[in-house]
């Protein structure tokens, strides 16, 4: 299975891989037994609409070799626009069964993020090595708010995951910082595969609880999300990612029409 197997599917001019969770974890097996490493984005509402007007947030996404919806908003678009997209693969999923994957072949991962104050990432990267029975932990860094406004910090922590030299490595950070890590270290680490994760890497340390599944299949995640970090997400949610939300919905069954002409 290769990466260049699976379609994409155009939602307001970004390219989303028609993958299912299981085939992710597939290629990235797979390219690893290759020797080749890359890079997977999930992108959700809010990045797909910081696409629009945000060169960095466009640049990122030309660098992945693996896009993939985290997001049911986008889902739905596509099954709107005659194109469907076969599920939603969440970052905070992937971190589970990439893991799973790769303890399969006694590889290993390396986490970054979480909460500073009690070593989110290392907390996170025990529990993934002991329910995931073979993988290996290369490394952990949880590093301070702010870290990145530091160059000789900020270069230390990346040399500490060149030097680990780890199959696959969780960017927890939020984006776009996350992103610019993962932009920092793939040169170094071109056998090596990246995923910025966003939240998952608090979820899986058990500090940040993830909404029950019902939430996460009825496309209702972003409530819960908001009913628990409503300061920090109510502007960004409410402001501008749901009025964008619907526009790409509505705009969704004209693309279908394009697509038949």
């Amino acid at each position: 299975m290769t990466i260049e197997a699976f379609d994409r599917v155009d939602l307001d001019g970004t390219g989303i891989d028609r993958i299912t969770e299981a085939e992710v974890v597939a290629v990235v097996r797979d390219a690893l037994n290759r020797g080749r490493g890359g890079r997977i984005i999930t992108p959700n509402i809010d990045i797909l609409r910081r696409a629009q007007t945000d060169a960095e947030a466009r640049e990122h996404l030309d660098d992945a070799d693996l896009i993939v919806a985290d997001g049911m908003p986008l889902i739905w678009a596509s099954r709107l626009g005659g194109t469907p997209l076969p599920e939603r693969v969440a970052g905070s999923s992937l971190i589970w069964s990439l893991s799973a994957g790769l303890a399969r072949d006694k590889r290993s991962i390396f986490v970054i993020g979480g909460a500073p104050a009690n070593d989110g990432a290392a907390r996170a990267a025990d529990r993934l090595e002991r329910e995931c029975p073979g993988l290996r932990v290369a490394g952990t860094l949880c590093p301070d708010f702010g870290f990145e406004q530091d160059p000789i910090a900020y270069e230390e922590f990346c040399a500490k995951v060149v030097d680990a030299r780890p199959d696959l490595v969780f960017v927890g950070l939020g984006f776009p910082k996350q992103e610019r890590m993962i932009g920092r270290l793939r040169g170094d680490l071109p056998q090596s595969w990246f995923i910025g994760c966003g939240a998952a890497v608090n979820f899986v340390a058990g500090d940040v609880a993830r909404a029950p599944r019902w939430m996460q299949r009825t496309g209702l995640e972003w409530a819960h999300r908001l009913g628990v970090e409503p300061r920090r997400l109510a502007g960004r949610y409410l402001r501008h990612d749901a009025p964008y939300a619907l526009k790409l919905l509505a705009r969704a069954p004209a693309q279908r029409v394009r697509a038949r002409d």
